[in-house]
């Protein structure tokens, strides 16, 4: 019930890889596997206003990339959005697109508000949640997967980390999915822009409230420490908890809502994990993998460097792409099968190198408290209606998957 058209390596010189209609609308599985083996680093031409940018799809090239933020920096932007747009004025100040001592600072800062003890009151909430959001949609008898249980998930847990009053949350819900993906074809740049502008004033008039003290939140901490030897001002930190916001809530849903589809559409993966023959640690790599929910991470070149064998220029535009990197012949058996019991799973839905993402205890956490919730309190799945795409250049995944769920 799901229809993407398969696009073929035939037509690679008409594509261009940063329309979002391409991405939700499109099979690229076919493309990606030509390029890894015939021309792993392939240029994307400019188009219109657009600049051209070189597109990374091998394993071992998207990780040294990853690994490199000298010879490739995070400064100029990091997704094609605002790579093409010439740039992200919060570079150096949003963890996300800063690198150097600044970013490991930073990212040290944050570290005390992610390590898995300080979790341990976020996780235990997550799972209460998952199992009454479950026993709720089982209870009415169908939902919209990503509407009624997956949306109440990763955002619930990390606007208790940021201290999202509960009366804000569904508003800030709605201004994530309209910042980096859209759940209507025809949304535009500027409805984004604007998302993003309420996001980082929502924060903005948080971050003034924390600094009276009192809050014992990520927020708070935030105020409270300094880099460089100098407090961070508002805009700082405005900036991180908008970074937070949307790498904390998006992706993470996302992959919730794309397992519920990979279960239904491989049963016998379905009862594997039901009957205990695939764990829930190794199905949420798995899970990880196959749902890759960030396509592309993006990169500026600073010097004359190459990748791969090809030449790439100072200033040139570099992006990795996770969603062929993962389904890489030379790193993984099958790549295109879904295996729960994978192992290894090297995947790198959570980046690598210094940009590694910070929330993946909490994402995996979040992941596997709905599998267990799925295998232990659902006896069958149906689906009842179309989903419907996420239209995003940079996230993947479905904003609609109507279920009937029937109790265990």
């Amino acid at each position: 019930m799901t229809t993407r058209r398969t696009i073929a390596p035939e037509e690679l010189d008409t594509l261009n890889l940063a329309d979002p209609r391409l991405h939700a609308e499109s099979d690229l599985s076919a493309v990606w596997r030509h390029l890894r083996e015939h021309e792993p680093v392939h240029w994307n031409p400019a188009t219109g206003t657009a600049p051209g940018f070189w597109v990374v799809t091998r394993h071992a090239d998207v990780t040294s990339v990853y690994r490199d933020n000298t010879a490739f920096t995070s400064e100029g932007g990091n997704v094609l959005e605002t790579l093409l747009a010439g740039g992200d004025s919060a570079a150096g100040r949003m963890l996300a697109i800063t690198d150097g001592a600044r970013h490991r600072e930073l990212r040290r800062i944050l570290l005390h508000a992610f390590s898995p003890r300080a979790l341990e009151p976020i996780v235990e909430s997550v799972r209460n949640t998952v199992t009454r959001l479950l026993r709720d949609a089982i209870e009415k008898g169908s939902c919209d997967f990503a509407a009624d249980v997956a949306s109440g998930i990763p955002l619930g847990a990390i606007c208790d980390l940021l201290g999202v009053p509960d009366g804000d949350r569904a508003h800030v819900l709605s201004l994530t999915s309209s910042a980096l993906g859209s759940h209507d074809a025809d949304s535009t740049a500027a409805d984004a822009w604007i998302a993003k502008s309420e996001i980082l004033l929502y924060f903005a008039g948080l971050a003034r409230d924390r600094r009276e003290g009192g809050h014992a939140d990520v927020i708070a901490l935030l105020a409270g420490s300094k880099v460089d030897g100098l407090p961070l001002d508002d805009d700082e930190i405005m900036l991180n908890c908008y970074s937070l916001i949307l790498g904390g809530d998006e992706t993470a849903r996302l992959s919730m809502i794309g397992a519920a589809l990979a279960l239904l559409d491989h049963p016998e993966q379905w009862e594997a994990l039901r009957r205990g023959d695939a764990g829930i640690d190794t199905a949420v790599e798995e899970m990880l993998r196959w749902t890759t929910p960030a396509l592309h991470s993006g990169r500026t070149a600073t010097a004359d460097t190459e990748i791969g064998g090809r030449r790439i220029r100072a200033g040139d535009i570099v992006t990795i792409w996770n969603a062929s990197a993962n389904r890489d012949e030379r790193v993984f058996d099958a790549p295109e099968s879904l295996l729960l019991d994978r192992v290894p799973n090297k995947h790198i839905t959570f980046a690598y190198g210094p940009h590694f993402c910070l929330g993946a205890y909490l994402a995996r956490a979040e992941i596997g408290a709905v599998l267990a919730g799925l295998r232990d309190l659902v006896a069958e799945m149906e689906q009842t209606g179309p989903a419907k795409p996420v239209y995003s250049n940079f996230l993947s995944g479905l904003s609609s998957l109507p279920l009937a769920l029937k109790g265990a």
